[in-house]
């Protein structure tokens, strides 16, 4: 008999397998009631036999479960992170350059002016959990800011410091090269706010000059050249997946600043 070999599972578990969204936004779109279930709307929590049932979210059928694909790419500056452009902005998005089909969610966006490794994918699962804080997944950055910086900003900036109304993550932060006009920095962070390496920098007083993502997890962009891309192995994938050796410092730093006074990371007063 069709489907016996297949166990009802539940509709948001369905949707994410499909490529729908991450399983927090497939629940999310239930309880919006925009999923029905043989013509019925359900509440969050149905179940469903993916082979036998008629899935359909905003009146489209739910296909069958895609295998899942991970992509790694080389942002080059200049490009949008977004799988569409506003109609007035003519830049090239990473959808357009990375010339797949289907849905795909991206695993570390960057901003225009920044380069360097994006992963796409079409496991929403594993999208929600690098992007996270509280997985702690490690993303590297080799950061040029204007300026010699000194150990005291560096210092500063791996304790975090205030933006808005909270404090940026503790992180790891290497001079590479300095000199009078510039520093290059390795920075290894376990956050991802908006600009987030930009800001901090302008506020401490050496404005970034120039912005790569080397690494997600221990997963490097190696000698991929700015606008290609590939699809990433199984060994590649967990490389993403493990975190760097600096997750250790970031860890003594956070434990470090809890016993000092929201002061010394630079709160406005």
């Amino acid at each position: 008999m069709k489907g016996m070999n297949v166990p009802r599972q539940r509709v948001q578990k369905i949707m994410a397998g499909a490529g729908i969204g991450s399983r927090r936004r497939c629940e999310e779109i239930i309880r919006q009631g925009r999923v029905r279930v043989n013509g019925a709307v359900i509440a969050l929590g149905a179940s469903a036999d993916p082979e036998q049932d008629d899935i359909r979210v905003d009146g489209s059928r739910v296909g069958a479960s895609v295998a899942p694909l991970y992509i790694v790419f080389n942002k080059p500056k200049g490009v949008l992170s977004s799988n569409q452009a506003n109609v007035q902005d003519s830049r090239p998005t990473v959808r357009e350059l990375v010339g797949l089909p289907g849905h795909l969610f991206t695993i570390g966006r960057l901003d225009a002016d920044s380069e360097g490794l994006m992963i796409l994918t079409n496991d929403g699962e594993l999208a929600n959990r690098v992007a996270h804080p509280r997985y702690e997944h490690t993303k590297t950055y080799k950061v040029t800011v204007k300026g010699k910086a000194s150990r005291e900003t560096i210092q500063r900036w791996e304790q975090g410091i205030w933006l808005d109304d909270s404090r940026s993550a503790a992180c790891s932060v290497t001079v590479l090269q300095s000199s009078k006009r510039s520093t290059v920095l390795r920075i290894v962070m376990i956050e991802g706010r908006k600009r987030q390496i930009r800001r901090i920098a302008s506020a401490l007083g050496h404005p970034a000059i120039r912005l790569v993502r080397t690494h997600i997890g221990q997963l490097g962009l190696g000698t991929l050249r700015k606008g290609a891309w590939y699809q990433l192995d199984d060994a590649e994938v967990e490389a993403m997946l493990t975190q760097a050796p600096q997750i250790a410092e970031i860890r003594r730093i956070r434990r470090e600043r809890k016993r000092k006074p929201a002061k010394a990371a630079g709160r406005r007063q």
